[in-house]
């Protein structure tokens, strides 16, 4: 018996997508728009403002609650989940997904190593998708930067050594 017009069954089942997702952009629906393609359900960890801070130096521009609706609202996104601390197996012990979703700019790091070494023991597959090069929060929050420093007064050189 064929199940012609049935759903196609997903690699996986239920998957998890992490990000800051802060100043969302095209890298960030690529990602959630593959890891969808793979799961039959997927959640985005959206890490909070202080872990985003820890993990990057940096507080995120736009606050969580903001970030959290509008990655909740992405139509790949079945549940966001608010992540508080560094430790995504503890993460996994909340969630339980069957396997976790990164960049691919995280492949062959230490960091993606230890995600690779410690989900392997919880039988946790660790997926890496490709890169969106052009676009990242780091470069579009460098261009607002840019755009917030002071223009100079007229007639003053700028990058002069005195």
């Amino acid at each position: 018996m064929s199940d012609i017009g049935a759903p196609a069954r997903r690699p996986y089942r239920v998957g998890y997508a992490p990000g800051a997702y802060d100043l969302f952009h095209i890298g960030h629906l690529n990602i959630l728009r593959h890891a969808r393609s793979q799961c039959d359900y997927l959640v985005a960890g959206v890490v909070s403002d202080e872990m985003a801070e820890l993990a990057k130096g940096r507080r995120p521009m736009i606050p969580l609650v903001e970030r959290l609706e509008i990655v909740r609202s992405v139509k790949y996104v079945d549940a966001a989940f608010v992540e508080t601390v560094p430790d995504k197996v503890e993460t996994w012990k909340q969630v339980r997904f069957d396997v976790i979703f990164k960049g691919d700019d995280w492949r062959g790091t230490p960091k993606g190593d230890k995600l690779e070494k410690d989900f392997a023991a919880h039988g946790v597959d660790v997926v890496y998708f490709p890169y969106t090069v052009h676009t990242s929060s780091t470069q579009l929050r460098r261009a607002l930067d840019a755009l917030a420093e002071p223009a100079p007064a007229p007639g003053q050189v700028t990058g002069e050594r005195r």
